[in-house]
């Protein structure tokens, strides 16, 4: 009785807590195109660009109230599910399915190379994240390997800006089990990791959902279970957001199940050691999750955008307008993208 009245007593004050010092506006506009976005990325501030079905790709240099729209020439029919961007000038966007494509450009989108190109039964590249503007990490679903019978995620590595790629590295690291894959939903399933043992983790769902933890040289790799909706296709982890040392937070469900709320939400303070989830989860299906500052998170999905102070406690939907990715612009602009070409920019003031 005690242990269900504080819980009770911690949401009502968490709840009234987040209402009170939380104010956000969301602005949804459309880019003119029916491009679906999944890639987003901002390289500074002001600096916004999106990548999409159709070829498509946009650029903002006003915090995404104006765009310039383009779409790549020969790649009218490429799906873009992930971009990486440096400046306003310089960026990598990737196209899944077979063969799969990076292709950059320095010149602000005015003309395009191909950095990666690759052909093989089951290729389909899910994410890539950089860590500085040199070095950078690409994951794909598993494929077989070489001389090996096996079937591996498909790592890629670049040391140049992604001027060259590499998979030699990093292959037959991380085996899948049967059913098991990565969802591109919003390019964020990687990331690099500030932990004296993990250099990056990945995450990954469908019959299993682990997250894959990179050791440094020195240490072992890990793959450890994480406690989240899986075992069909449509289940598992959508999206990873790294905070310091060992916390990791993961979000997804069930894409057919939109508005379900069942173990959609875990995260982690001691590398997949442990793991906790909130009081009060997300309000259904969510594919990307970033962080705002300290504890405080934000996810979108198809059915709308959730907030949280503290994972541990109660998410707010903010909005029922549905996105596929949302990244963090600068500190009072989150901006998120979607289907048919939506661009959403939410502006918030909080208490810190």
């Amino acid at each position: 009785m005690q242990r269900w009245l504080f819980l009770v007593l911690s949401w009502l004050f968490n709840f009234t807590h987040l209402t009170a010092q939380e104010n956000f506006k969301l602005v949804v506009t459309t880019s003119g195109t029916n491009a679906s976005f999944r890639g987003m990325s901002t390289p500074a501030p002001d600096i916004v660009w999106v990548s999409g079905s159709n070829g498509t790709v946009g650029k903002s240099v006003d915090g995404g109230k104006t765009w310039r729209w383009t779409v790549v020439p020969g790649f009218e029919k490429n799906d873009f599910r992930d971009i990486e961007a440096f400046d306003s000038s310089t960026a990598i966007i990737m196209a899944i399915g077979d063969p799969a494509y990076l292709v950059k450009t320095e010149d602000g989108g005015n003309n395009w190379r191909v950095v990666f190109q690759k052909s093989a039964p089951g290729m389909f590249l899910d994410a890539m994240h950089f860590r500085n503007e040199k070095e950078g990490i690409c994951v794909g679903d598993p494929l077989t390997i070489e001389d090996s019978t096996s079937r591996f995620f498909y790592i890629l590595r670049t040391y140049d800006g992604g001027n060259t790629w590499s998979s030699s590295t990093d292959s037959k690291r991380f085996r899948p089990q049967p059913g098991e894959a990565i969802f591109s939903a919003s390019g964020t399933n990687i990331s690099f990791l500030d932990d004296p043992g993990f250099e990056y983790g990945f995450v990954s769902g469908g019959s299993a959902s682990h997250l894959f933890l990179a050791g440094r040289p020195g240490r072992r790799d890990r793959k450890i279970t994480i406690p989240i909706i899986q075992g069909t296709p449509t289940t598992g982890t959508f999206s990873l957001a790294a905070g310091k040392k060992n916390t990791m937070y993961c979000i997804g469900g069930d894409y057919k199940a939109p508005e379900s709320k069942t173990r959609n939400f875990t995260y982690t303070n001691r590398n997949g050691v442990t793991w906790s989830t909130s009081l009060v989860p997300p309000a259904g299906y969510r594919s990307c999750i970033t962080r705002v500052y300290k504890k405080a998170l934000i996810t979108c999905g198809p059915t709308g955008i959730d907030f949280t102070v503290d994972p541990a406690a109660v998410w707010k939907q903010i909005s029922k307008e549905g996105f596929n990715v949302c990244v963090v612009s600068n500190e009072n602009y989150i901006l998120f993208a979607g289907d048919k070409g939506r661009i959403g920019i939410l502006s918030y003031l909080i208490e810190k």
